[in-house]
Order: structure tokens, then C-alpha cells, then sequence
């Protein structure tokens, strides 16, 4: 039997899949937390000098300043003044780990499993995480920021990964979406710990410790039956099938599967990064994804920053920003599960079928068109927030710069989620993991360029929304030359991909050529 029909046999989402499932979802709340830690650990505090002179030396200015009541690493080795930067450089550091994380991890565990490199990289973080904690200095804190930024960036990869990879096709999106949702989720649980916890360093150790308690309990987590099966190791693959056959209470079930077709045997060069290059598909849609996870990752961290002006108790600030996510992940499990016709993103679906690919082009060009219409609106347009108090509701309530910020996140938030499922959909599992490594990277590189956006302002006040705004419409309309993959199988090897079932027409049409043919693309492309 084939692979997806065997998870029909054993369960698609059967009880002990649930647990493995919520293992890794939990996870996500600690891989959060590890992500939020420098918002408040590093948060700066006011200060005041005890003199009416400024000193001329470093030294004496640290002794004369005095701190409001908070502890972080600004309070501790006084990053302030000159100083002051080294507050952004831990953070940018951290995500310069994440980006090497996924660039290492990601090829890797599509070599050697998925289950060792995910523990692995989940112990390490741990003892990193710690590390963080008792850092003696501010060169050991960036340090050991960097080595948690490679773990955490490479481990969310693979653990995403597992959760599709443990269950059947028709519960991707459900487990996917779940896991988003967590790690907003997370984030507001990191604020309510850092107003439990004040000192910087309790703190950090209370964030990391729920991680050796998961690490643990991820010890009995199996490897993964996709990723067996598509490297040739059908009879492991059957063991771990008919294990999660015996705890779903099917303790009777066989699983005998077919041969993969297209799978490595002993001796055969190992899917790598290079395959996303050689293989016309591939490197089609490995370019289009890019700059969609770009785009998303560029307009959900501008967005953010912008808001991250806001006055305010920091803890609130911090646990909205997680909070405001959540209404986008109904969102996606209501549209990305089910044909349709009759909702609002028909707007820019033209009232066609939605699914993966129209879904995430809808809420990519709904967060552009947001962002856009600000340029029409004057800064004179301030929010109300006791409007729903009043009987009588003025449309500058509900229509200002504000608002149309905030539904922008919503629905980049949105397009986050399913961007993660359906490009776990579209990659064969033999490469699934290197192709979401090298989208995460380019995700990256729009969180290092969105700091720079606000400051187009000196240009024009809506400069910034305005690329945004274009930034995520062109995204949108590049996702539409994506195949769908709603109810589609998902493909085990690359060889997969030279069915129809699997590709759009112009794909269709570049398979009618040799794959090692340049002009594939290019034919492609301007058809």
C-alpha cells in the first residue's frame, strides 16, 4: 500500500499522534519565550544622573547614574549612551543564529532524520539557555544568544516538520495552524512570566527550565515514517506505522508498504540544496517562495515595529502583540481546509475555489491593500478606544492609520500560518526540510531589512506603507503561479513531481522537457 493509505489504516490523527502533536505544539511556547527574552531582559529603563554635569569619563557616569526599579542586562552592565546599541546588537545577533540555524539544520535533517538533529537541537538549546542566564558578562550573553539563535532557528524547522510528517495529509493544516497559534500564544505567556518574575536573570531561567522537562518527553518521540519511507527504508518505515497503529488501540493492524518510487538506495547520492537549483519545479517555486516569506516576514516586523512605539506598561504591550495574532488562525483553518466561494477573499480570489494557494495570495494582497490605503489617510486620525462605549460611532473610529495597521497584521499573521503549511506541501519530503530551511532564510533577511523601513519617512509620512503595501500585493500575486495542493498527495521524492496530479499547467508543460534543459524556466516565465 502506499504511505498515505497506510495512515489510514493505523490513523490519520489517532490518540498517541495527539500526543505527539501537543509535545511539539507545547514546544512552541518555549521556542516563544527563547525568541521574546531580549524584549525584556533588555528592556531600558529611565534614568537620571545625580548630577546636573555630564562626566567626562564612562566610568564616572555609571557611578552617578541612577536606574528606575527594573533589572536587565541595561541596569546590570549600563548599556546606555554610547553603550545604548548593544541592546539591538544581541537581538539582531540572536536572529543572525536563527539564520544560520535554518541554513545548517535544515539540509541536515533531510540526511540524517529528522529525530536526531531535533534533539539535538533541542539539548543544546537548553544548555545554551542557561548559559544565557548565568552569562558573567555582556560578551557571554551575545555569545550564548547566537548559539540559542542557531538551535531555535534550525529545531523550530525540524519540529514543524515532525508535526505535519507524524499525521495523515487531511490534518497538515490543523497541526500547522496549531502550532503558529502556540507560539502566539507564547509570546503573551513570556509577558505574564516577566511580570511574575522582575530580576533579568530568574527570568531567563524560568523561560529555559520548561525545556529540559520537553526534551524529555521528546525522547520518545519516533523518527519520522515520511522520511523512511522516502529514503528507501520501507521496513522502518512499516515499525513505526504499525507502533502508532498499536497506541491509536489498532493493535491488529498491518502495514505493508510498497517500494517508494524514487527512493535513495545504498550508494546513491543524498537529496541536498543543489537539487532546489538542478530541478526546473524546484528552483521555480523555491524562488516565488522566497519572496513570499520574505514579504510576509518584511511587512509583519515593520508593522510591529511601528506599533512598538506605542506608550504603555511594556508587559501588556508585549502580551498583545501575541494576542493579536489569534483571530488570523481561525482564519486559516476555516479557508485553507475547504473549497469554497461565498467569503470575503473572494475579492481577490474572483470568486474562484481558494485552498492553499489563493488563500495566502488573498490574505497577502487584504494586508497590502491595508497598508496602502493609509497614504489617503492624515495623521490627524487618531484611535478611540472607548468607542465601543458610545452609542453613536464616528467612522474616524473605526477608519485611521491605527486600525488599518493593525488588520495589515492580522492578515500577514495569517498568511504566516499557511505560508508554513503550504510549503511543507509543496517540496517532496525528501528535500521538505531543505526548502523550508531556505525560505526561513529569506524570511530572515526581511526581519533585518524591516528596521529600516520606518525610517523612510523623511522621504514621505506613508513612504513606509506605501512598501508594504506593495511589498505584499506583488507577493500575493506571484503565490497565485504556485500550484494548489489542497486534497492533492503530497510527494515523497522529487520523481513525484513529474506527475500531473502534483503541478499546475505551466508545470505540466515544463515536464514535457528534459529537466536539464535551462529554458525550462524561462519558457515557464513568459508563457
Amino acid at each position: 500500500m502506499e504511505l498515505e493509505e497506510a495512515f489510514h489504516v493505523v490513523g490519520e490523527f489517532g490518540r498517541h499522534q495527539k500526543r505527539l502533536a501537543a509535545v511539539l505544539v507545547l514546544l512552541q511556547v518555549y521556542m516563544a519565550c527563547q525568541s521574546m527574552l531580549i524584549v525584556l531582559v533588555g528592556a531600558i529603563p529611565e534614568y537620571h544622573l545625580q548630577t546636573a554635569e555630564t562626566p567626562s569619563n564612562e566610568e564616572d557616569f555609571n557611578k552617578l547614574v541612577v536606574f528606575e526599579d527594573l533589572s536587565s542586562i541595561v541596569t546590570e552592565w549600563f548599556l546606555i549612551g554610547r553603550n545604548a546599541y548593544k541592546v539591538s546588537l544581541a537581538s539582531s545577533v540572536f536572529f543572525a543564529g536563527v539564520l544560520i540555524g535554518n541554513v545548517l539544520f535544515a539540509p541536515l535533517s533531510d540526511k540524517i532524520g529528522r529525530r536526531p538533529v531535533f534533539l539535538s537541537g533541542l539539548l543544546f538549546e537548553v544548555l545554551f539557555g542557561y548559559a544565557t542566564a548565568f552569562a558573567p558578562s555582556y560578551e557571554v550573553f551575545v555569545v550564548s544568544r547566537l548559539l540559542v539563535g542557531m538551535m531555535n532557528g534550525g529545531m523550530a524547522l525540524v519540529a514543524f516538520v515532525l508535526t505535519q510528517e507524524y499525521v495523515g495529509k487531511s490534518y497538515w493544516a490543523m497541526t500547522g495552524t496549531l502550532t503558529n497559534m502556540m507560539f502566539a500564544v507564547g509570546i503573551a505567556v513570556f509577558a505574564a512570566l516577566g511580570y511574575c518574575i522582575r530580576p533579568w536573570r530568574s527570568l531567563a531561567i524560568a523561560v529555559n527550565s520548561p525545556g529540559a522537562l520537553l526534551f524529555l518527553l521528546c525522547l520518545t518521540l519516533p523518527e519520522s515514517p515520511r522520511w523512511l519511507y522516502a529514503q528507501g527504508l520501507t521496513r522502518k518505515a512499516e515499525e513505526v506505522m504499525e507502533y502508532l497503529a498499536l497506541r491509536n488501540g489498532k493493535a491488529g493492524a498491518t502495514v505493508k508498504l510498497k517500494p517508494c518510487a524514487g527512493a535513495l538506495r545504498t550508494g546513491d547520492a543524498k537529496h541536498g540544496l543543489s537539487d532546489l537549483v538542478r530541478h526546473p519545479v524546484l528552483r521555480w517555486r523555491t524562488v516565488i517562495l522566497m519572496f513570499v516569506w520574505y514579504a510576509c516576514s518584511l511587512v509583519y516586523y515593520g508593522l510591529t515595529m511601528n506599533a512598538s512605539e506605542q506608550k504603555g506598561n511594556r508587559y501588556v504591550n508585549v502580551a498583545m502583540y501575541g494576542l493579536v495574532e489569534l483571530p488570523a488562525y481561525p482564519l486559516c483553518m476555516y479557508f485553507i481546509n475547504k473549497p469554497w466561494r461565498d467569503a470575503l477573499i473572494c475579492l481577490f480570489a474572483f470568486i474562484l475555489r481558494a485552498g492553499r494557494r489563493k488563500t495566502t495570495a488573498g490574505f497577502l494582497m487584504f494586508a497590502g491593500s491595508s497598508c496602502l490605503v493609509t497614504m489617503f489617510l492624515s495623521d490627524s486620525f487618531e484611535p478611540h478606544f472607548l468607542f465601543v462605549l458610545s452609542l453613536s460611532i464616528s467612522l474616524d473610529s473605526w477608519i485611521n492609520i491605527t486600525s488599518l495597521a493593525l488588520l495589515g497584521k492580522l492578515m500577514i499573521s495569517a498568511a504566516f500560518n499557511i505560508v508554513y503549511i503550504y510549503t511543507s506541501e509543496l517540496y517532496p519530503t525528501v528535500i521538505r526540510n531543505a526548502g523550508l530551511g531556505v525560505c526561513s532564510m529569506s524570511c530572515r533577511f526581511g526581519g533585518i531589512f524591516a528596521p529600516f523601513v520606518p525610517s523612510m519617512k523623511s522621504l514621505h509620512q506613508s513612504m513606509p506603507f506605501v512598501v508594504f503595501g506593495l511589498t505584499g500585493i506583488s507577493a500575493g500575486c506571484l503565490d497565485l503561479l504556485l500550484p494548489e495542493t489542497l486534497n492533492k498527495p503530497i510527494a515523497e521524492t522529487i520523481e513525484d513531481l513529474h506527475t500531473p496530479v502534483y503541478q499546475r499547467i505551466v508545470e505540466k508543460e515544463a515536464k514535457t522537457q528534459p529537466p536539464t534543459i535551462g529554458r525550462t524556466l524561462i519558457h515557464k516565465k513568459n508563457h
